[in-house]
């Protein structure tokens, strides 16, 4: 379980760290790939660079029932990116779905190991 975590959390943080960056300095890179900037690609920008630093701070600490929390809502939002896109042939939806396969193995060795733990509120 631990590797996992910590492949998942290496993982986001080796992909997002450029992504901000390149969104930071408003690259031609991302315009040709999110598009020209607008209010929703800040948003976008803003989330990724949540998801970067939460992603820091859990390799530091890494308690699964956080690590699940930021992987779940990551893996749902991956998975629907084809159907919100309109395309599976998207260079961003087709990272989003190798990423969010490597986070349900995640999620799944998490569960296997915590279990119905996880699901209780204490």
């Amino acid at each position: 379980m631990e590797t996992l975590i910590y492949v998942s959390l290496v993982i986001n943080i080796c992909v997002l760290i450029p992504i901000v960056i390149l969104m930071a300095i408003k690259s031609p890179i991302v315009d040709q790939t999110w598009g020209g900037f607008t209010a929703a690609r800040g948003i976008l920008m803003s989330i990724y660079l949540s998801i970067l630093v939460v992603s820091v701070l859990l390799l530091f600490k890494p308690v699964p029932a956080f690590v699940a929390a930021l992987l779940l809502v990551q893996v749902v939002y991956k998975i629907t990116t084809p159907f919100t896109v309109g395309k599976f042939s998207h260079p961003v939806v087709i990272s989003n779905l190798v990423i969010s396969a490597m986070h349900i193995a995640t999620l799944a060795s998490i569960y296997a190991t915590v279990g119905e733990s996880l699901l209780l509120a204490n």
